[in-house]
């Protein structure tokens, strides 16, 4: 599934793309990639160009100049690619936005799990409630190490479950919470609560730093992920825990391990990464 990274390396490519161009035109093969009725959003889209392209988390933000944002989530395969006016839609494309500059915008989604709304611009939270319930971004800005005690003091949960929570912290997924829970030395399945304020610097400092690295090395490429040049990521030759269960840990060379956690599978240290209560 595309994470913050991966989201925010497809949103620079989209900037670069197609700011600037005007629809001119929308098929939909599936329609069901719309949220709400797909006439009404074809007609807000239509004869209107690309203002900006922004992010909240893993949420894409279309802005168009008509006052109008498609909202669009990934979800677990979703994939945008220009392609020239001539180009066949794809098996699993989902919508083509036809460009007034004989290019067109594909939407493609084998999993068919991605979604698009369209909303009022500056009305987005209220039109998307999810989006009004994310937690703070990843940023030094944002994520404050005063926010990250209020917040892990109320939960009990396991700290790795606690970090794929959208509501608490915008995001992080699978690959990097693995990531930074080995690099701040915490046992995924150690209570959120009984982090102390040390532990918490630790990992608000390597949360921070672990997603400006991958965004840098735009996202991390482990199934199907590739940004809109058709690019695949470069971080997964970077990853230190995610992925190498069975092989030594790349600080004291004992076997990683892969639990379940929270059903999602979970790779550790398991004598770096001490499990406490």
């Amino acid at each position: 599934m595309p994470e913050l990274p991966e989201v925010e390396t497809v949103r620079r490519g989209l900037e670069k793309l197609i700011i600037g161009s005007k629809i001119i035109d929308v098929q939909l093969p599936y329609p069901k990639v719309i949220t709400g009725d797909g006439q009404q959003f074809i007609t807000g889209v239509m004869n209107t160009e690309f203002k900006q392209i922004d992010r909240r988390g893993k949420y894409l933000l279309l802005r168009l100049a008509n006052n109008h944002t498609i909202v669009s989530h990934l979800r677990m395969e979703g994939q945008y690619s220009v392609e020239s006016l001539e180009t066949v839609p794809y098996k699993h494309t989902e919508i083509v936005f036809e460009l007034s500059d004989k290019r067109a915008l594909f939407y493609n989604d084998t999993r068919r799990f991605g979604r698009m709304a369209l909303t009022t611009t500056g009305f987005e939270n209220t039109e998307v409630p999810s989006l009004s319930k994310l937690g703070p971004e990843p940023t030094e800005e944002q994520l404050t190490l005063s926010y990250m005690k209020v917040i892990f003091s109320k939960s009990r949960r396991p700290v790795k479950t606690f970090l794929l929570d959208q509501t608490q912290i915008a995001g992080i997924g699978n690959i990097y919470a693995d990531e930074v829970l080995w690099q701040s030395k915490i046992h995924p399945k150690t209570p959120a609560n009984a982090l102390d304020e040390v532990q918490l610097g630790v990992l608000r400092a390597n949360i921070i730093s672990e997603i400006k690295r991958a965004i840098k090395h735009h996202g991390t490429t482990v199934h199907s992920f590739s940004n809109v040049f058709g690019e695949v990521g470069k971080f997964q030759n970077e990853l230190q825990a995610y992925g190498h269960a069975g092989e030594p840990c790349l600080r004291c060379n004992t076997p990683m391990v892969k639990i379940k956690v929270g059903q999602r599978g979970t790779t550790f240290c398991p004598f770096c990464q001490v499990e406490r209560n």
